[in-house]
């Protein structure tokens, strides 16, 4: 039996993807890696939160360190949702040794290019923090938080590695298992290691904590994959890894590595930016990104579950059944990010003063920059169902455009350009710019897609038709 509802084969869970109610299937599967999106945000700002109480310093370092953290799960999210997306296409055509091979293969090499990662970065530690942007005042905190960051590396990239491709196969449960108990257990050891009731190691607790919870999160997905009936096993003998299934796993994971890797380079813009305005400007911009990386994380995870049915459904070729799903995840991620913003748009001083109340030029500049993020950000919406969809049909051009407009091809060009004019506040302008424009590119890539799986579905269904006569 499983852990919820009882154990489901392979087959039964393909059968559950191709014939049941687009709308009732990616809410089950939607709910599960909500959850784990939201801890997973949630232990982002415990950190954040935490290491603040220390000094203005601190807060901003954990805010550099996002560009390394994002640079890490760049590689991971591109091997672990490129597998994921042949896996799923694999099992929707039932070819499962082929897709057993995809994931023991993803699973070693995120190990590899984790433990790699790790070296070149403590290597390199020291010049390291200053290319993230750190000044000289925050670069020892920054170097103390980044340590532990890089050791964990391995185990992190597994985890993000494992996660997707779980969720592919529509067992988002047990990813949400091994999520959530890594974050809770950061958001329980982060004041025991930071702070001097505990061990107090000060902003290195706050990475150690979460280099501990991480290792827990792999060791726990890993045993969750090779002891559940509904998927597939993790093994040494499968690890035989060939061009074209690099060249698969890529084709499918660049558009998550442009996306992660474009937010990284522009937390780098960002952070040098904002170097004229001192560091409570790139405090203030840290914790914004941790309050949005929450509010998104809703619509992240809805999309997560949207995106094993369109999998499915697209290796069977039910494009009515892609469409159906796409259009409603839209609908009802659009409505839900409308609601988030008007709640974080008033209680937007109350939320910056909470991670930073000692600092009044942290609190001014980030209710500001929160609140003109929180106007156009339900927009996301639509760019991250677009990301999604388009990636998960294989269209790997169009999903890496895509992924690269809001905080890359746009938001780059914006933070120069309007900073340049208008000072702090054009720097604090650049996201929501980006955004509207980001939105209706997203909007004109996915247009003509979906406008040809409606005519694909209609021939079909007159095929069927004529069929029955």
């Amino acid at each position: 039996m499983s852990i919820l509802h009882g154990e489901v084969t392979q087959e039964e869970r393909t059968r559950q993807m191709l014939t049941e109610p687009v709308h009732d299937l990616i809410i089950r599967l939607a709910v599960p890696t909500i959850i784990t999106m939201l801890v997973t945000s949630i232990y982002n700002m415990a950190d954040t939160f935490y290491v603040s109480q220390i000094n203005t310093q601190a807060s901003a370092a954990v805010g550099i360190i996002y560009a390394l953290s994002a640079i890490i799960q760049a590689f991971a999210y591109m091997i672990g949702m490129g597998a994921g997306n042949n896996i799923a296409r694999l099992l929707g055509q039932e070819k499962n040794e082929a897709a057993a091979k995809y994931a023991s293969v993803a699973y070693f090499t995120e190990l590899i290019v984790g433990a790699m990662i790790a070296a070149i970065g403590i290597i390199g530690l020291r010049p390291l923090v200053y290319m993230l942007g750190a000044t000289d005042t925050i670069a020892p905190y920054a170097m103390d938080y980044a340590r532990y960051i890089l050791l964990a590396a391995p185990f992190m990239m597994c985890s993000f590695g494992m996660n997707n491709m779980m969720r592919f196969q529509g067992n988002a449960m047990y990813s949400m298992i091994g999520i959530t108990f890594g974050g809770i257990l950061n958001i329980i050891l982060d004041p025991i290691f930071i702070y001097d009731f505990g061990f107090g190691l000060g902003i290195a607790g706050a990475a150690i904590a979460t280099g501990i919870s991480q290792i827990c999160s792999f060791f726990i997905l890993t045993y969750l994959c090779n002891h559940t009936q509904s998927c597939i096993s993790i093994s040494l003998s499968n690890f035989r890894p060939t061009p074209r299934i690099y060249a698969n796993i890529l084709h499918n994971g660049i558009p998550s590595f442009t996306r992660q890797g474009v937010a990284s380079l522009a937390s780098v813009v960002l952070n040098l930016a904002a170097h004229p305005y001192g560091d409570a400007a790139i405090a203030a911009m840290s914790i914004v990104n941790r309050i949005t990386m929450f509010l998104n994380s809703a619509i992240v995870g809805f999309g997560q579950g949207f995106q094993p049915v369109c999998g499915f459904n697209f290796g069977a070729k039910r494009y009515d059944r892609v469409v159906e799903s796409y259009e409603f995840c839209l609908r009802t991620g659009t409505m839900v990010l409308m609601a988030l913003c008007v709640l974080g748009f008033i209680g937007a001083t109350p939320l910056i003063t909470a991670f930073r109340r000692e600092d009044a030029e942290v609190i001014r500049i980030g209710s500001t920059a929160l609140r003109m993020q929180l106007v156009s950000f339900w927009l996301m919406a639509q760019i991250t169902m677009a990301n999604m969809f388009t990636q998960t049909i294989g269209l790997g051009f169009r999903a890496a455009l895509i992924s690269m407009l809001r905080q890359g091809l746009y938001m780059i060009p914006m933070v120069i350009i309007l900073s340049s004019a208008f000072g702090l506040t054009g720097l604090l302008l650049a996201q929501p710019v980006s955004d509207v424009l980001s939105s209706i590119t997203a909007f004109l890539v996915t247009r003509m897609i979906i406008k040809d799986f409606k005519q694909k579905a209609a021939a079909e269904a007159i095929g069927h038709a004529d069929e029955a006569v």
